[in-house]
């Protein structure tokens, strides 16, 4: 069974530089402890990430910013505290053939 990609109306190197981002967000081991503690957490307080991460708050939400701007964690903001989830339809949609599309004949 063959799935269909949506086509969008976007310029291959508009294409190529979104990707970029996000295997760039993905290319720091950082990041990659902070996406695997929210996946297992479901959702996560930026405060226990950074007590869990031995990560002072500075630090943290740089790379929070990284994996936000990638569309890969979504942030709730609930009174004076931020919190975390993983973006699991971009996360799927990375770790899919969908995007091996992009380099078949």
């Amino acid at each position: 069974m063959k799935k269909e990609i949506q086509a969008t109306d976007v310029s291959l190197d508009q294409t190529f530089s979104m990707y970029k981002n996000k295997f760039k967000a993905l290319a720091d081991e950082r990041r990659l402890h902070i996406l695997h503690e929210i996946t297992e957490a479901g959702e996560v307080c930026v405060c226990d990430l950074s007590e869990k991460l031995h990560l002072p708050q500075s630090k943290l939400s740089y790379h929070l910013k990284i994996l936000v701007d990638a569309n890969l964690i979504h942030k709730e903001t609930q009174g004076t505290w931020s919190y975390y989830r993983l973006n699991h339809d971009e996360m799927n949609h990375l770790l899919s053939e969908e995007l091996c599309c992009l380099f078949r004949k």
